[in-house]
């Protein structure tokens, strides 16, 4: 907290000029002790109002009470002692036109649960963090090349007590944590746990920016529920809502009487579709509201990552408007210029304080270089829902696999950009609401069937590139649509397809964690090769996922409900290929289809240098590894292999060549040198005894010289070569020198 007047001033500029990343540290209610009396000091930004005061529990709410001072153009501020931690508190405005209006403290920490929206005050203080070495190993992480497996969940309808009340905070860890754990998922991202007023908005109507919902427990509750799940490894994203604001009298709306967070343009500041405000992102106080917001989620709540909720709204001036109901911007165009760079800024701000956050976009159009950098033009986030895919998949396996054929470049049109973003490819809760059915429900065919689709939908999902999203419910195929009104129909387990779905999940998400094939290389095509994209007669695809050492899955899915056999695809080396998780397996509730390891066979298929023969289980996608054996190694040349061990090997190989060429070299040299007079005597290890003129040479048993061995002499047969004392003797008379001079 701010307390020095010289850093208070320095920390206005920093507001009022749209720098501000701390603003939460100033702004709002903070503990404080003046002249000896403890109390809490505080401060709101209200630009037009003609007095503001702080009314509650602690002044009898006495609308007579000391009005606050302005100690800056448009902050007010007010000492107040005796004031109590959840002691309720408005600020009570005089507005332009002389009319009074209640207001919760935009800043507040802490709320009333609704239906009351008074806020409450609260010292975030105090609490004892453990999961230090959880965010210590987190930020070492390169999180684009790791495991990202999101559970999407609603707090108040993952699970309730058995009167219709909702869990806690702690009370929720303590069940969702083993639960996570279990499943095979990396981190829960929760929909919107900043105060709202109304449930059936899912929290995303938003009153309270900097209060997490008292509906499950106080701000150091929802502290620990953070903790928890760090210290079982688990991360955790929270949706953020910096799109629109409700028209609730208690928030935001017009908060001094007049337009304040929102634009004064009525071309510019109404959503029409959702009936709520939009921000004004060129003004400098709203986003210093609105990046500290961002930022203080990371920092007094220890949040791993944030997605932005709506972002295409942020972006475009004419969203969800007709010709004349929008306003183009300074160079004519349709895109909001200011909130452009107020992503960049927040981006930016959020990531300059913990570089290694989550910052997700879920931005449903094709808006260039969302995740690039902001000083490369983009907007600056690490991560995009691919809204694209989500459309076309689900609206693929909606179809009746009897016309999935004419709808086949759904299945495969998300490879021509995926990586032209990070995704996140998203199965949210927007796909199991207003209508739109189940996931399981939207699946064509008869009971069975339906199970049998979305086993493959989600195999295919698994190993597509991207990291991966699941609203809750999902995983044990949940029929009815999602209601926030009571908790999912955990009873369904009871059930065997049901149960066996969620076992399919658990297992394919485990596969996933323990396959860096499948993740490490989600962002190029080192990491992804078609096999064959273009059998949509038979709506039957197949690729493979590689990862850095040359690792790799060969991904076939059958995406109809009949089997085909004797289907070939090429593979890129020799071996066997051994199925390894089929979502037809009866474990999941599949018909058992009889799988095979197949041994590849030297015939160039799909571009690749070998083959297999497989047999493909009806509506089933199913993974294969390669198993090498010893012929297959001596083969390998003839294959493919990872990036890194071809330029290894090649080095090797150039350098092998390169010695050979300078040994030859000298060879060559060494045999162009001339040579003068008669033939040299043929060299011994030991030397030879001096021979008379006129005598032969006298050689040694052992001791021949390979190369005078080598050439016969004129007239004469050469002499046998002597190489061992124990080799047989050559079948020649003794020189009777030897004899003479043992005679002397």
């Amino acid at each position: 907290m701010i307390k020095k007047a010289d850093q208070l001033s320095e920390a206005i500029a920093r507001f009022s000029a749209g720098n501000s990343a701390d603003a939460y540290q100033f702004l709002g209610c903070h503990p404080q002790t003046v002249d000896g009396q403890e109390g809490y000091v505080f401060r709101v930004w209200a630009p037009h109002a003609k007095s503001v005061r702080v009314l509650g529990r602690f002044n009898d709410w006495d609308k007579a009470s000391p009005a606050m001072e302005r100690i800056a153009p448009a902050i007010w501020e007010r000492f107040i002692p005796g004031v109590q931690t959840y002691d309720e508190y408005k600020y009570y405005i005089e507005r332009p036109d002389g009319t009074f209006v209640f207001r919760a403290d935009p800043y507040a920490t802490h709320s009333a649960t609704r239906p009351d929206n008074a806020s409450k005050v609260f010292d975030l203080e105090g609490f004892h963090w453990t999961d230090g070495a959880y965010r210590r190993a987190r930020a070492k992480k390169d999180m684009l090349r790791s495991p990202v497996n999101i559970y999407e969940m609603h707090l108040g309808s993952w699970r309730r007590h058995e009167d219709g009340n909702f869990l806690s905070y702690v009370e929720c860890a303590n069940q969702l944590i083993p639960y996570l754990k279990d499943m095979g998922y990396t981190h829960v991202e929760l929909l919107p746990i900043s105060e709202y007023p109304y449930d059936p908005s899912w929290g995303y109507q938003v009153t309270g920016y900097y209060a997490p919902t008292s509906r499950y427990g106080t701000p150091h509750d929802f502290m620990k529920f953070v903790d928890m799940c760090h210290d079982a490894g688990i991360g955790v994203i929270i949706d953020w809502v910096g799109a629109h604001f409700p028209r609730d009298e208690c928030g935001l709306f017009e908060f001094d009487g007049d337009c304040c967070y929102e634009p004064a343009d009525p071309l510019r500041r109404e959503h029409p579709d959702w009936g709520t405000r939009i921000f004004d992102y060129g003004r400098y106080e709203v986003r210093s509201f609105l990046i500290s917001n961002v930022v203080y989620w990371l920092d007094k709540f220890h949040i791993d990552g944030i997605r932005v909720d709506a972002v295409a709204s942020m972006l475009y001036l004419d969203y969800g408007r007709r010709g004349g109901e929008w306003r183009p911007n300074k160079d004519g165009g349709n895109i909001n210029l200011e909130a452009v760079q107020f992503l960049r800024d927040m981006n930016a701000a959020a990531l300059t304080f913990d570089p290694s956050a989550i910052m997700v976009a879920e931005e449903s159009t094709a808006f260039p270089m969302v995740t690039k950098p902001g000083y490369d033009g983009g907007l600056g986030f690490n991560f995009k829902w691919n809204m694209g895919w989500m459309h076309d998949m689900v609206d693929y396996m909606s179809t009746d696999p009897l016309f999935r054929k004419g709808k086949h470049n759904n299945l495969t049109f998300s490879l021509t950009y995926a990586f032209s973003e990070n995704f996140v490819l998203p199965l949210s809760h927007d796909e199991v609401v207003h209508g739109k059915c189940s996931l399981v429900n939207k699946m064509p065919g008869e009971y069975s069937d339906k199970f049998q689709n979305l086993r493959a939908f989600y195999g295919y999902m698994m190993t597509h590139p991207g990291k991966k999203l699941l609203f809750m419910g999902g995983e044990f195929a949940q029929f009815i649509e999602w209601d926030e009104k009571k908790e999912l129909d955990w009873m369904l387990l009871d059930y065997d397809k049901h149960r066996e779905m969620q076992s399919y999940v658990r297992d394919l998400n485990h596969y996933y964690l323990e396959h860096p094939a499948l993740w490490h290389n989600d962002v190029d095509w080192q990491g992804f090769q078609w096999i064959s994209c273009d059998d949509w007669q038979q709506s039957v695809i197949s690729f493979r996922r590689i990862d850095d050492k040359g690792k790799e899955v060969i991904v076939v899915c059958n995406f109809c409900p009949v089997e085909r056999t004797g289907y070939k695809i090429g593979v890129p080396k020799a071996g066997t290929y051994v199925p390894v998780l089929s979502s037809d397996d009866a474990k999941y509730g599949g018909a058992g289809t009889a799988l095979a390891p197949a041994k590849a066979k030297k015939e160039e298929l799909h571009g690749l240098k070998y083959a297999v023969e497989l047999t493909l289980p009806a509506m089933s996608t199913v993974f294969y590894e390669r198993k090498a054996t010893a012929r297959s190694a001596r083969e390998e040349d003839g294959g493919e292999e990872a990036p890194k061990a071809k330029a290894a090997k090649a080095v090797k190989s150039v350098k092998a060549k390169a010695a050979q060429v300078v040994e030859a070299v000298k060879a060559d040299a060494e045999a162009a040198k001339p040579r003068r007079g008669r033939r040299p005597k043929a060299e011994t290890a030991e030397a030879a005894p001096k021979k008379k003129p006129g005598r032969k040479p006298k050689t040694e048993a052992g001791e021949v010289n390979a190369e005078a061995a080598a050439e016969p002499k004129p007239a004469r047969k050469p002499r046998a070569k002597k190489t061992d004392a124990a080799e047989e003797k050559p079948r020649t008379r003794k020189p009777r020198a030897r004899k003479r001079e043992s005679d002397n």
